[in-house]
């Protein structure tokens, strides 16, 4: 496994690492004591809560997309391949 890609997966991993730690943080501040009002901004505080691996995961697209594309450019700099 090459380094982009391995530093590809490791952003997938902490995105979803972030992400079941946000919903866990909500769960954990707000279980006690949960009552409509709660219940109607829970979606807000969720998105919130969430923001972190939103923006690792896009970290991974990225990183992945510009993986493949180096791989691309590696594949037809070398020519075409004579089997």
């Amino acid at each position: 496994m090459s380094k982009p890609k391995t530093r590809a997966t490791l952003y997938l991993a902490a995105a979803v690492v972030l992400g079941l730690a946000g919903i866990g943080g909500f769960v954990f501040l707000f279980a006690g004591n949960f009552n409509i009002y709660w219940l109607i901004l829970s979606p807000v505080i969720i998105t919130l809560y969430e923001l972190p691996a939103v923006y690792v995961f896009r970290l991974y697209r990225k990183s992945r997309t510009a993986a493949e594309q180096r791989g691309e450019a590696e594949e037809q700099a070398q020519g075409p391949d004579r089997s």
